[in-house]
């Protein structure tokens, strides 16, 4: 299976491209989930490369500091990254955890909301939908890079993994669970889950629980997947990948039970002051908006435009004195006459 293809020198990877495909489309979506919000969906492109750069690079050192166990037989180590730092930055080479693509998001989030005075807990769940998105393409690239797949299997939707990409004691197993489509799935199905609940329980929930749901959701499967990887990350003997899903599920089932109990009333008042700024940032947009000063201009420009015609026609509407009655015409003739002269002026 190809996984790159050459235009003149420059050689284009097939996962990048998914990558790449899979953050413009969650980007898409979380400009739109705080367009309906009243927010203005332009910071959501703003903020895209940002987070794309924070993501990669916590991505990155996820899987620096801890690699796969096939990656730790082959001598591609943490130790070996630390002696040869440039071998970091060849990313090309593979080797990115999605844990440490989240982290490094949410840190350069952070860093974002507070620089321009957003935030953090409102802009973020307007992302974890998307996040969703992004992670379910994401996914795919496994399937271009033959990896993250599952333990032997013959069933109908088995993938054939080719011979140098199979984990070592597997080298005369063809087939395997396709765990990224597995994954991808899920993934997606969590995403349509955070949009039915924000859509149908939005009144119900505090500023963040969007994205504490996310973290309850895809720790969880991602959880059980594991058990059925062939390639864990071990750190110290423990599966380091399977261990940090679970503290996390565990720290979100805790924010998430306290946000709605002990915190609630507290949680309360500050929905309430972010719905009131909300509400006079959309009015005090819709006044100064281009859109809105375009309207007043042009209500100015109609307004002179029919004085002017008012004045020019003032000389013809007098008519009502005798002196400007045409000879041999009565009176009612005349102001017949004045009304069809009112009726031919324009009507704007």
């Amino acid at each position: 299976m190809p996984q790159d293809f050459n235009i003149g020198p420059l050689t284009i990877r097939f996962y990048a491209i998914i990558i790449i495909t899979g953050a413009i489309l969650g980007s898409w979506l979380a400009a739109r989930l705080a367009k309906r919000a009243g927010r203005d969906p332009e910071i959501i492109l703003d903020m895209l490369p940002w987070l794309l750069i924070g993501g990669i690079i916590g991505a990155r050192l996820w899987h620096v500091f801890t690699p796969s166990a096939s990656n730790q037989a082959m001598g591609v180590t943490t130790e070996n990254y630390l002696r040869n730092p440039i071998e970091i930055l060849k990313i090309w080479k593979g080797g990115l955890g999605i844990a440490g693509g989240v982290i490094g998001g949410a840190l350069t989030l952070m860093i974002y909301c507070r620089s321009k005075k957003l935030n953090f807990l409102e802009w973020v769940d307007y992302i974890a939908p998307g996040l969703l998105i992004g992670q379910a393409v994401g996914r795919w690239g496994n399937f271009v890079n033959q990896e993250v797949y599952g333990g032997p299997s013959n069933l109908p939707w088995a993938i054939t993994i080719d011979p140098p990409y199979r984990i070592q004691g597997f080298e005369q197993v063809a087939k395997y669970h396709p765990l990224f489509l597995y994954e991808s799935i899920l993934t997606l199905l969590s995403a349509g889950l955070l949009l039915l609940i924000n859509r149908k329980w939005r009144k119900k929930l505090f500023t963040g629980d969007l994205f504490f749901l996310y973290l309850v959701l895809y720790p969880t499967f991602r959880f059980f997947l594991e058990f059925m990887r062939l390639d864990p990350s071990p750190v110290a003997g423990i599966n380091i990948n399977q261990t940090s899903m679970l503290v996390v599920l565990i720290i979100a089932v805790v924010l998430l039970v306290l946000r709605h109990t002990v915190w609630a009333k507290n949680l309360e008042a500050k929905e309430e002051k972010l719905a009131a700024d909300l509400a006079a940032e959309i009015e005090a947009a819709k006044l100064t908006s281009p859109e809105a000063e375009v309207e007043v201009e042009e209500i100015e420009q109609d307004l002179e435009t029919a004085s002017g015609e008012i004045e020019e026609a003032a000389p013809e509407l007098d008519l009502l004195g005798e002196e400007n009655i045409p000879e041999g015409e009565s009176l009612p003739e005349a102001d017949l006459k004045l009304e069809d002269d009112i009726s031919s002026f324009p009507n704007d």
